[in-house]
């Protein structure tokens, strides 16, 4: 990673915790040429293979598809990947961070990129989905708020994209910093 890849993540961070978070009425995808996805799977791809470089991770293979939302998903597969997950996928949290932001400061504009490592963060979407909605139930059965886990802008844009369609609930991210949350609030 260069210097100004790293002056790019500081100067990203801010904007993109809060183009992460959204909620019911803020899912809206750009409509990007194949050119452009191109472009941006490129970028990502190899911003992705040069930090890949740094890690004892032996040979890998990056498959890029289209996530349910519009997103680029790029997925990790190999042999000692763990070290690129992290303990509760923290260092894949970062490591897509990192991706993102370098692909915003190149491209310069911002489009949804996923880094996963062989399927982990859609075993651990599908996990949140399933929390979303039961606590969904909850609040709708009980007339009553429900507060979720301190989670990250990844997970709770899942929550929030998860519940946009529930007509008894509505979803809200309260806190600050690592103590940010979603509330399931019946309506």
């Amino acid at each position: 990673m260069t210097e100004e890849d790293i002056v790019a993540v500081e100067g990203v961070e801010e904007d993109s915790e809060q183009e992460i978070q959204a909620d019911s009425s803020h899912t809206e995808m750009v409509e990007l040429t194949e050119e452009e996805l191109d472009r941006v799977a490129d970028t990502a791809i190899d911003a992705l293979q040069g930090i890949l470089k740094h890690f004892d991770v032996g040979e890998v293979t990056i498959d890029e598809y289209e996530g349910d939302e519009g997103e680029l998903i790029l997925d990790i597969t190999g042999d000692n990947l763990a070290i690129l997950i992290g303990r509760h996928g923290k260092t894949l949290d970062a490591l897509q961070f990192i991706i993102s932001a370098i692909t915003t400061r190149t491209l310069g504009f911002r489009y949804p990129v996923v880094v996963d490592v062989e399927g982990y963060k859609n075993r651990q979407r599908q996990k949140l989905e399933s929390i979303a909605r039961s606590a969904a139930n909850r609040a709708a059965s009980q007339h009553r708020n429900v507060k979720l886990r301190p989670m990250t802008p990844y997970e709770r844009r899942i929550v929030h994209l998860t519940l946009r369609d529930f007509d008894d609930v509505e979803t809200a991210s309260e806190g600050e910093g690592s103590a940010r949350h979603v509330v399931v609030i019946p309506r």
